[in-house]
């Protein structure tokens, strides 16, 4: 008798199964159905991934390069929207002082603000949560210490701590910071006001999870802490970590906007939308309405459909609501 041949799963095949079956429980999952009853989640979502796809592709829908002083011309200064009496294509949405596009300055300045938002909550998401699994886990003194600085912190509004973070760092540097560091110094500041939030709910749901078997079980296997928190602890407190992420994700483009607002923020050259209002605010009583009427609504539709899905989220994820 021959030996029969069986067949072998390819790596490839074997991710693709595994891609197929979680694809295959989230479509079953609890929050899919209450995602799916929500139509005004519907839209949140739809929208939110509406501004973030104009984000990723503005230099493909753009007319013109804002940032680009090549590209611009003085001498098309304030012109009104396109659907005006004295509009010109191709300014849809007219031009603001400079002669930019208002409408390319919105896609690119949406991708100024999402990108310090999203980064600001990825740094004080993730020294939030480190912080807090740390002080859960460890206890006595490093969990006193990390809570009472925690406490001090929640004691000065978060624009504040943000505002005095970017000044220490533009008297230090002086005018030796470019727009690409000036991001990264927002990023920084923005990341260091929002990580007490993180830390205080880990730190909370860790007390709880650690007095499980299943971290007994792990500390007699002798599974070091790291492993322990990182692994086992971490996945069962992603819940209220999520909610307060995409919360923090509008409250952080708020921040920045109000940075750059205040002039603390993005430059001139390389707006954000915080910084286009702030030019528009400049020329709302002189007739030139369009320069800050339209950044304002998209920086208000967003940060709306971004904490309308924060809501859902809190919602869905709560156990006493099911």
């Amino acid at each position: 008798m021959s030996d029969a041949i069986v067949p072998r799963k390819t790596e490839s095949s074997a991710s693709l199964s595994a891609t197929a079956g979680w694809f295959a429980r989230l479509i079953d999952s609890d929050l899919f159905h209450s995602f799916r009853r929500s139509k005004l989640t519907m839209v949140a979502a739809a929208v939110t991934v509406l501004f973030f796809l104009l984000a990723i592709f503005a230099p493909l829908l753009s007319p013109q390069n804002p940032f680009d002083p090549a590209q611009l011309q003085l001498m098309n200064s304030r012109i009104p929207p396109l659907w005006t009496a004295d509009g010109q294509s191709p300014f849809l949405l007219g031009t603001d002082e400079q002669g930019r596009d208002v409408l390319s300055a919105i896609l690119y300045g949406l991708r100024i603000s999402l990108t310090v938002g999203v980064l600001g909550v990825a740094f004080s998401g993730t020294l939030g949560i480190l912080l807090g699994l740390i002080a859960g886990y460890v206890g006595g003194a490093i969990d006193s210490l990390i809570m009472r600085i925690a406490d001090v912190q929640l004691t000065f509004p978060a624009i504040l701590i943000a505002l005095l973070i970017n000044g220490v760092v533009k008297s230090v540097f002086g005018d030796q910071l470019d727009a690409g560091s000036m991001l990264g110094v927002l990023v920084f500041a923005i990341g260091l006001s929002f990580w007490v939030q993180y830390a205080r709910t880990v730190r909370s749901s860790v007390l709880v999870e650690k007095n499980k078997d299943y971290v007994a079980a792990a500390q007699l296997i002798g599974l070091p802490a790291p492993v322990i928190m990182l692994r086992h602890v971490l996945p069962n407190t992603m819940g209220p970590i999520l909610v307060i992420a995409t919360i923090n994700l509008a409250l952080a483009i708020i921040t920045e906007a109000t940075l750059s607002f205040l002039g603390s923020g993005m430059p001139d050259t390389m707006p954000s939308l915080g910084t286009l209002i702030r030019i528009g605010n400049n020329y709302l009583f002189s007739g030139e309405w369009w320069i800050i009427a339209f950044p304002g609504f998209a920086l208000a539709a967003l940060i709306l459909s971004i904490n309308l899905l924060g809501d859902w989220l809190r919602d869905a994820l709560n156990p006493k609501l099911r």
